[in-house]
């Protein structure tokens, strides 16, 4: 099982989301480097407040690695950080 967690903040029918949710789920069955929690941004008024229209972030440790779309170079090079 891999350590590396990855936050996921998302709102439901936004299709950017689901893109980037997709993209992740192929890089992460192909490395199984990482896993990814989904949150709904939607769940508390805070998070709707600090997220608002960035969405989607990927998000590890408090910091963001990408939003909008998946940016594969940001989240390997966060993962080499985090392997070194």
């Amino acid at each position: 099982m891999s350590s590396t967690r990855l936050y996921l903040y998302y709102r439901q029918g936004c299709h950017l989301c689901d893109d980037m949710w997709q993209h992740l789920e192929q890089i992460r069955a192909d490395t199984a480097a990482f896993e990814v929690n989904l949150v709904d941004i939607d769940s508390t008024a805070e998070l709707k407040t600090k997220y608002g229209l960035l969405i989607p972030v990927l998000e590890a440790g408090g910091k963001a690695i990408c939003n909008y779309y998946l940016d594969p170079v940001a989240l390997e090079q966060h993962l080499k950080r985090l392997s070194v």
